[in-house]
């Protein structure tokens, strides 16, 4: 086997490692972040009434679950959000270590609750060390939530973020994912920020080396604009920015892509869940024309 052959076949072997059943398709979800004027009970209903699947919870500082009580309130929030027909496939965290006291607590009750995915924090280039000093302690950091997740039986999916965090160039992460399982860590593939770090042509080389280890996607959608004489990403309702959403539900339909869609709004508007209604619809009509209607 030579090494564009074995290349071929590792990638195959990924894909085949997350792939669902055919006729499935994304899990569409809304970061409950968006909600937080609601409570867990509140949450639920509202994401039914918005025609959402699921719900992107919050288990981090401020969050709808603050993860100093994540054993007692977290299986309280999942019930009182299943109790209005919507799922919670997927958590959203601040963890970033072993160190992290709520790491262990979060991700065993995840387990028994039966939520399959989560997302870690963000490990950042600090401006007192090197960029490569910064990238080995987030290796070091994943490699400890690595091993609860695989304990778990459950995967994390590594955000990628724009600006100064580990992850924005995608590289990091995919030397990082390299050394992992894929049943247990991928891509928490963010289309709106791949876009604003290479948005000629280097998000489409994010998108290609992301799908086939994908655990989750964050929809939303941005231009860079000069506010002030300084170029600044401004956040748009999706389809009004720079990404190419038809390119990347294409993909996601061939790779069979059928987990957590998390739709973040993060543009101002004068009512906050017409604009979640307005994106929401926006990603149906992504979801139908690329996996069928």
């Amino acid at each position: 086997m030579d090494r564009r052959q074995f290349l071929s076949a590792l990638s195959a072997a990924q894909v085949a490692a997350q792939e669902p059943p055919a006729g499935q398709r994304p899990v569409l979800c809304i970061f409950s972040k968006h909600l937080a004027q609601f409570d867990w009970k509140q949450v639920g209903v509202k994401a039914k009434e918005l025609g959402f699947d699921g719900v992107d919870l919050t288990v981090r500082p401020k969050g709808h679950v603050d993860p100093e009580r994540v054993s007692e309130d977290l299986p309280r929030a999942v019930e009182a959000i299943r109790e209005s027909g919507v799922t919670v496939p997927m958590v959203t965290t601040d963890l970033t270590s072993l160190a992290d006291r709520a790491a262990r607590p979060t991700i065993d009750t995840m387990r028994r609750l039966g939520i399959q995915y989560f997302k870690p924090g963000y490990w950042r280039y600090a401006a007192d060390r090197s960029a490569l000093q910064s990238i080995v302690e987030a290796r070091l950091g994943f490699r400890g939530l690595l091993a609860l997740a695989r304990r778990a039986g459950v995967a994390m999916g590594l955000h990628n973020h724009s600006g100064a965090y580990v992850g924005a160039g995608f590289w990091e992460y995919r030397e990082m994912l390299m050394e992992a399982d894929p049943r247990f860590a991928g891509y928490y593939l963010d289309p709106g920020h791949a876009t604003l770090e290479g948005g000629v042509g280097v998000w489409r080389v994010t998108l290609e080396l992301a799908v086939p280890r994908l655990k989750m996607v964050a929809a939303k959608d941005a231009v860079w604009e000069r506010q002030n004489g300084r170029w600044r990403p401004r956040w748009l309702p999706l389809g009004e920015g720079m990404v190419d959403w038809r390119t990347c539900f294409d993909q996601f339909a061939r790779a069979r892509f059928a987990g957590p869609l998390s739709l973040h709004v993060e543009y101002p508007s004068a009512n906050g869940l017409d604009a979640i209604a307005r994106d929401a619809a926006t990603l149906r009509k992504l979801i139908a024309a690329a996996y069928g209607a």
